[in-house]
């Protein structure tokens, strides 16, 4: 069996999500001069938090950039976190597609808003709404599924030697600390993800209902699909089965959802 803390951060503002935009997979802006501070402000609270393995979506406001952007100080959410950590600052940031943001279809570029009254005149809630062209949920379900296998496996890989026997699964019922490493305490391996606010709802929506992860202690359980805000984090322990090839998942629990402290 093998133990992981596993923290998602949503990518910092756009300028698209500033004006309102609905980005999805068309649109791929950088970060606005807020976002590159709400990152900064990120990897600052997290820089003491040692993660072992980094993965991200492949669109540009969530990944690492590229030395043209690096001059620029266009450096994006991931690049910004792990260079600001002390502990990890050279770890390799590995892209996966399966992370991209939902497609939103005919409704990329307009207003969120405008996606809003389409969700309104077909008579459906707005989160469960799929614009002509976009991606369903289930859709965007299976790539969660999809990365989830391929991020299990390649934990696995690279810490053999934290395999072991058995492992007592910590519980967390209790009030937090309040600290950038809650949950992480007796947990070896430490990963963290990178990615989109609908993407993000859904894989929320996925582990909650059909991975039947536990909820935080004391905390609401509507907040479990809001959406997270930006560079906003959620974390997960995870406890894995490993025989032989096979990897199953054995236990999930949330830790928290959604936390902004290190956004003023």
């Amino acid at each position: 069996m093998l133990a992981f803390g596993l923290t998602v951060v949503r990518h910092g503002e756009t300028q698209c999500n500033k004006d309102g935009l609905l980005q999805g997979q068309k649109i791929d802006a950088p970060l606005s001069d807020i976002g590159i501070r709400q990152s900064e402000a990120a990897g600052l609270y997290l820089r003491d938090v040692k993660f072992t393995n980094v993965f991200v979506s492949d669109m540009k406001r969530a990944q690492q950039a590229s030395l043209v952007e690096m001059s620029a100080d266009h450096s994006q959410t991931a690049e910004i976190i792990v260079r600001n950590n002390r502990t990890c600052h050279d770890i390799e940031l590995l892209t996966d597609p399966s992370l991209k943001e939902r497609c939103f279809g005919i409704a990329e570029g307009g207003q969120v808003k405008d996606m809003k009254n389409m969700a309104n005149a077909a008579g459906q809630p707005l989160p469960e709404f799929t614009p002509p062209e976009g991606e369903t949920i289930e859709q965007v379900k299976a790539r969660v599924k999809d990365f989830l296998q391929a991020m299990f496996q390649h934990i696995v890989n690279d810490h053999q030697d934290k395999i072991q026997e058995e492992i007592p699964i910590p519980k967390m019922d209790g009030p937090l600390a309040g600290l950038p490493d809650d949950g992480l305490l007796c947990v070896p391996v430490h990963a963290l993800v990178v990615g989109h606010g609908a993407y993000m709802s859904i894989a929320m929506l996925y582990f909650f209902e059909d991975l039947k992860c536990t909820m935080p202690y004391g905390s609401d359980p509507a907040r479990r699909f809001s959406l997270c805000p930006n560079t906003g984090m959620c974390r997960f322990v995870i406890t894995l089965k490993c025989n032989n090839a096979d990897i199953a998942l054995s236990d999930i629990q949330c830790v928290f959802i959604n936390r902004r402290n290190h956004i003023k």
